[in-house]
C-alpha cells in the first residue's frame, strides 16, 4: 500500500486516518507516545540508509577520497560509526532498522524487539539515552487480538522520510511529526492542547522577534514547536543555527521525549529540563536573549502556597492562586536579558483583569515593559474556544537601537484577519503574518519595511499615560477605533446594496400589516 506523496498535506492525513483506524479502543494518550517513537524510529533508519548508500557509492567512486577495492576496507567504512554522527545521523545497529521489523511484523514477540532495538540504539547513541519510548511489550497495541504495531509498522514502511535530490527545505519526517502531534493535541482535549501550539501562531511570534543569535528560551517547551520554528526562520534568512542556543522545560515526561526527539532530527540540541517552571525552576540564572512561549491558559491551582513571598520572580506581585497568568509572565520577564524581548500568548481576560493581577499588570507598564499586544482572531487554537492574544514584552524599550520606544506600547487589533479551514476552525494565512510583524518591525524601526503609522481599526502607538486613565486595561479594541470609511466608490455601493436591502424590508412589511388589516376586516374588526 503505497502512499502518494504531495505537498498540500494529503500525505499527513492519509497516514493520520489510516494510524487513527489502527489505534482501536487504545487511549490517546498512550497511543501517541508509541506511534510517535515508531515514526521516529523510522526516520532515523531512513536517514541511516541514505547515508549508508551515500558511503557505498563513494567507495566505488574513483574520484572520492573513500574509494577503496578492498571490500574488507570497504565494510570497516560502512560501518564505522563517526562516518554518521559526522553527518548527524544516528547509527543504528543491525537489529533495529526498518527492515528488520517489517520483516517480523508478524512476530508476537515484535513489542519486545522494538524495546529491545530502543535500548540498543541509546546505548549506541548516549544523545538519545532516556529518550526513547519503551513498553510496547506491554502495550495493548501487542495484544494478540490487536495488529496496531504490525499496521504502523507496514504503514509508514511505504513512507520514504528522506527528501529526494537532498532537498534540504522537504522536511517529510517534520511534516508528518508535526501533523500528528496536532491530531493527537486534538484528541487529547484542553490537557493535549497544552503542548501543541497553532503553527501560524508560532510563526507569528518567530516573525516579530527575528531570533537570528543568542539564548532561545521556552519555558513551556511542549513539542519544541517554537524551536523548530525559530530554526526554519533562521534557515529562510540566509541564517546560521549555530549562533542559537536553546534552553527550555517542560514538566511532563513524555512530551519532553517528543520534544527532544522532534528537535534531534532536525540537528538541533539545546538543554531542554523536565520540571514545573515555576515550583521548580530549571534554569535558575538563566538571562534570555528571546522567550518565546505558549503556557497553559488561566491556569488554576498553580502552586501559590508553594511560592516564597519573598521570590525575586515575582517583583510586581503575587498573582492569585486561581490564575496562574501573571506567575507566567514574570517568570518569563525574570529570564530575560537587559535587552531581550518576550512574545508569548495569553487568554484575553490576561488584557483586562483587575485586582492583583491589575496591579502586577500596572506594574509592568509603568516600568516600560509592555512593547506590544495584539488581539488574535477567535478560534486558532484545536482544543480551546478561549480567545486569545499576544503579549510582546521588551527590556530597554528607550535605549534601542532602531528606535526609542520609551514609555509607548503598540496596540494591534487582528481579530478580522483570519482564513476559515473547517467548519469552527480558523488560522492566520502568510500574509495575515506578514500585515501584523510588519506593523511590529516598522513601530520598532527595523530596516527594510515602511515607516510606522497608526491605521485606524489596526494598530495605533499609546503613551503610557492614556493607558494608566484606563486603568492600565489593554485590550487593543479599545485604543485602535474602528476603520474610517470615505465616500470612495466601493462605500457608496455598499450604501446603495444597505438601501436596496432597507427598502425591500419596509416593502415587506407595508405587505404584511395589509394582510393583517384584511384578516381582522374579514372576522368583523
Amino acid at each position: 500500500m503505497a502512499i502518494a506523496e504531495n505537498s498540500n498535506g494529503e500525505l499527513e492525513k492519509k497516514l493520520w486516518q489510516t494510524a487513527e483506524k489502527l489505534r482501536g479502543p487504545v487511549d490517546p494518550s498512550e497511543y501517541k507516545d508509541f506511534a510517535l517513537g515508531l515514526l521516529f524510529l523510522k526516520s532515523m533508519s531512513d536517514s541511516f540508509e541514505a547515508r549508508r548508500q551515500e558511503l557505498e557509492e563513494k567507495t566505488h567512486d574513483e574520484d572520492s577520497h573513500y574509494y577503496t577495492e578492498d571490500e574488507k576496507e570497504r565494510k570497516y567504512i560502512l560501518t564505522d560509526e563517526d562516518e554518521y554522527k559526522r553527518e548527524n545521523v544516528f547509527y543504528l545497529p543491525e537489529g533495529t532498522r526498518w527492515q528488520y521489523f517489517v520483516d517480523n511484523a508478524t512476530d508476537p514477540q515484535i513489542g519486545k524487539k522494538i524495546d529491545d532495538a530502543m535500548r540498543s540504539i541509546e546505548d549506541e547513541n548516549p544523545r538519545l539515552k532516556g529518550i526513547l519510548p519503551k513498553g510496547y511489550s506491554r502495550s495493548s497495541l501487542s495484544s494478540n487480538s490487536s495488529n496496531a504495531l504490525e499496521g504502523l509498522i507496514n504503514l509508514f514502511a511505504d513512507v520514504n522520510m528522506e527528501a529526494e535530490n537532498g532537498d534540504q527545505d522537504e522536511d517529510i519526517f517534520g511534516r508528518i511529526y508535526e501533523y500528528f502531534i496536532k491530531q493527537f493535541a486534538m484528541e487529547g482535549g484542553q490537557k493535549g492542547g497544552e503542548f501543541y501550539t497553532p503553527k501560524s501562531v508560532v510563526e507569528l511570534m518567530v516573525e516579530i522577534l527575528e531570533p537570528y543569535e543568542g539564548r532561545i528560551f521556552d519555558p513551556f517547551s511542549g513539542s519544541g514547536g517554537m524551536f523548530v520554528q525559530s530554526q526554519k526562520f533562521i534557515e529562510s534568512h540566509g541564517g546560521d543555527t549555530d549562533k542559537i542556543s536553546i534552553y527550555g522545560q517542560e514538566v511532563k515526561e513524555s512530551t519532553l521525549q517528543i520534544s527532544k526527539m522532534n528537535l534531534y532530527l532536525r540537528g538541533l540540541d539545546g538543554n531542554i529540563k523536565q520540571g514545573d517552571s515555576i515550583l521548580n525552576d530549571q534554569h535558575k540564572g538563566l538571562e534570555a536573549d528571546y522567550v518565546i512561549t505558549n503556557p497553559p491558559f488561566n491556569m488554576s491551582e498553580w502552586g501559590r502556597d508553594s511560592v516564597a513571598d519573598d521570590d525575586p520572580r515575582f517583583k510586581y506581585g503575587m498573582p492569585p492562586s486561581n490564575n496562574a497568568n501573571y506567575a507566567f509572565i514574570q517568570h518569563m520577564i525574570h529570564h530575560l536579558n537587559n535587552t531581550g524581548m518576550a512574545a508569548t500568548v495569553m487568554a484575553n481576560g490576561a488584557m483586562s483583569a483587575q485586582n492583583s493581577e491589575g496591579k502586577i499588570r500596572e506594574g509592568i507598564i509603568e516600568d516600560d515593559l509592555l512593547d506590544a499586544v495584539i488581539a488574535l482572531p477567535k478560534e486558532l487554537f484545536y482544543t480551546t474556544s478561549i480567545p486569545a492574544c499576544i503579549f510582546i514584552l521588551s527590556k530597554g524599550k528607550e535605549n534601542d537601537q532602531h528606535r526609542d520606544r520609551g514609555k509607548k506600547v503598540l496596540f494591534i487589533d487582528a481579530t478580522n484577519l483570519y482564513e476559515t479551514v473547517g467548519r469552527t476552525q480558523n488560522k492566520l494565512s502568510d500574509d495575515h503574518i506578514q500585515k501584523i510583524s510588519k506593523a511590529v518591525k516598522s513601530y520598532h524601526g527595523k530596516d527594510g519595511v515602511d515607516e510606522y503609522e497608526d491605521v485606524a481599526g489596526f494598530c495605533k502607538v499609546v503613551d503610557i499615560d492614556e493607558i494608566s486613565t484606563n486603568r492600565y486595561i489593554v485590550t487593543p479594541g479599545r485604543y485602535v477605533g474602528t476603520k474610517s470609511e470615505d465616500n470612495s466608490e466601493e462605500f457608496e455601493k455598499q450604501m446603495e446594496t444597505l438601501s436596496a436591502e432597507l427598502r425591500k424590508k419596509f416593502a415587506d412589511s407595508s405587505r404584511l400589516q395589509e394582510k393583517i388589516d384584511d384578516t381582522l376586516r374579514e372576522v368583523g374588526f
